[in-house]
């Protein structure tokens, strides 16, 4: 039997859900979202759209990249979608984040690479 592994497979769910964090938060125009939705509570996809000088459609891949790592959440009203952050999400990984710096920090790393 061959075992196959890949990126997702081979490390831990930690990593991987901040990983998938850092990805998400990777691009101008998705802090600038979040910015948005956390100014408003919550918003609708048009308003997004007239803020960020982006075209709708790439505002669109932007929501769908933060909707699938699980930063934001939506609902669709007949023809306008409307968003906001997923507090439960967000605090969940705000917390591991927090925790992989801490460990960093703890861990007696130095200046000192040769």
């Amino acid at each position: 039997m061959i075992m196959s592994f890949s990126k997702k497979t081979s490390f831990g769910s930690r990593q991987s859900a901040i990983a998938n964090f850092a990805d998400a938060l990777s691009h101008p125009a998705r802090v600038a979202i979040l910015e948005t939705l956390a100014k408003r509570k919550t918003c609708i996809c048009g308003e997004i759209v007239d803020i960020l000088p982006l075209a709708q459609s790439t505002v669109s891949q932007h929501l769908r990249a933060l909707r699938e790592a699980g930063l934001i959440k939506g609902e669709i009203d007949g023809p306008r979608s409307c968003y906001c952050i997923d507090l439960t999400e967000w605090k969940r990984i705000v917390k591991e984040v927090g925790k992989f710096i801490d460990e960093i920090n703890e861990s007696g790393v130095t200046d000192n690479c040769s």
